[in-house]
């Protein structure tokens, strides 16, 4: 049995009828909504040491279960977070006593990490939000559900509350929020191109849209890098995408393409991966999109020149939906193209 401290929580939790065969499964179902633990987080717990059956440790997630048999749940206290609140101003898109939704600049670090122990959106988050933020099941980074990377802009949903947090987690575990980005990418992913129909993983539906089907891990070399990898390694990650704008035309070099993604999964750097993997990386990424340029025959002195100089990868959360956690409602939200992407996107209209 694993030692307890004096600020550890026990939770018993008895098996109903007809429970799914395996414990995490049959734990996520049985545990009180208020106690917000996600399947992911019990799993955690298993393996840890933290689930007694029958004063004996269990930590294979995958145990048989029966109705009847009681389980103790050792709980953690809440580790105290050390960010310090800021005065960041914040784009608030909306806000109630369960989320908050942010409109995040480019620049902005989500959450305190070695070497950006400040100026964060959690830094600002604590500022603006108090001790509201969720800190759900020992969590260290106060109420922060998914992520979006320094340089991309848009939306991100912020929980307040631990029930909050609970309800979005599962919803992005079970892959049901609709994200959408806005990207602008080195040259146009034509679907009639055979060199886009040759690449492994890229399959095409209805409508122009084109699909990207990989399996991401950490690459091998690179720790900061991600990279597409196959036979069942890495975790399994799907993007779907189509072209909105062309500039330069269809087959031009140096040219470039608007496009709209959406996420099936939400992978660290997915994007971005997904498009290099497939030959049209993002404009600005210089971790992901190589040494491409835009040409100034394809698309103008003017758009080639700022495309040269754009800063940050051209990537934009425009949408986020959810249901509420809390509510039930069904929620979307809509942010406009931020003011680098827009100039840009105009001097490339003005070319064509």
């Amino acid at each position: 049995m694993p030692a307890l401290s004096e600020t550890d929580t026990l939770l018993t939790v008895v098996i109903g009828r007809d429970p799914p065969e395996r414990l995490d499964k049959a734990l996520v179902r049985e545990v009180p909504e208020k106690a917000a633990l996600s399947r992911s987080r019990l799993i955690k717990m298993i393996v840890a040491g933290d689930v007694l059956h029958d004063g004996m440790v269990v930590t294979d997630p995958k145990t048989r279960v029966a109705e009847g048999e009681v389980f103790v749940l050792v709980l953690a206290p809440i580790e105290e977070y050390d960010a310090q609140p800021q005065d960041i101003p914040l784009i608030v898109v909306y806000e109630d006593d369960e989320l908050i939704v942010i409109d995040k600049p480019a620049g902005m670090v989500v959450h305190p990490a070695p070497g950006t122990s400040s100026g964060t959106l959690v830094n600002a988050l604590l500022h603006h939000c108090g001790n509201t933020l969720s800190g759900i099941g020992g969590e260290k980074r106060p109420g922060i559900v998914h992520r979006i990377d320094k340089d991309t802009t848009g939306l991100l949903v912020v929980a307040k509350t631990d029930r909050a947090h609970h309800g979005l987690a599962k919803q992005f575990q079970e892959h049901s929020v609709n994200r959408h980005y806005m990207a602008l990418v080195h040259g146009t992913p034509d679907a009639a191109c055979p060199r886009l129909r040759g690449i492994k993983g890229v399959s095409f539906e209805p409508g122009g849209i084109v699909k990207i089907v990989t399996g991401l891990a950490r690459h091998k070399t690179d720790r900061q890098r991600q990279a597409v990898v196959w036979d069942g390694a890495g975790r399994y990650a799907g993007t779907r995408m189509r072209v909105l704008e062309s500039y330069g035309g269809w087959q031009a070099h140096g040219g470039a393409a608007l496009v709209e993604c959406w996420l099936e999964t939400g992978r660290t750097h997915q994007i971005r991966v997904h498009m290099a993997h497939a030959g049209y990386g993002l404009l600005g990424d210089q971790t992901y999109g190589g040494k491409r340029q835009l040409s100034p025959k394809a698309v103008g002195e003017v758009a080639a020149a700022l495309g040269s100089g754009f800063a940050r990868q051209a990537l934009h959360a425009s949408s986020l939906g959810f249901v509420h956690p809390l509510t039930g409602k069904e929620m979307l939200f809509e942010t406009a193209l931020p003011s680098d992407m827009a100039a840009l996107i105009n001097a490339l209209r003005a070319a064509a």
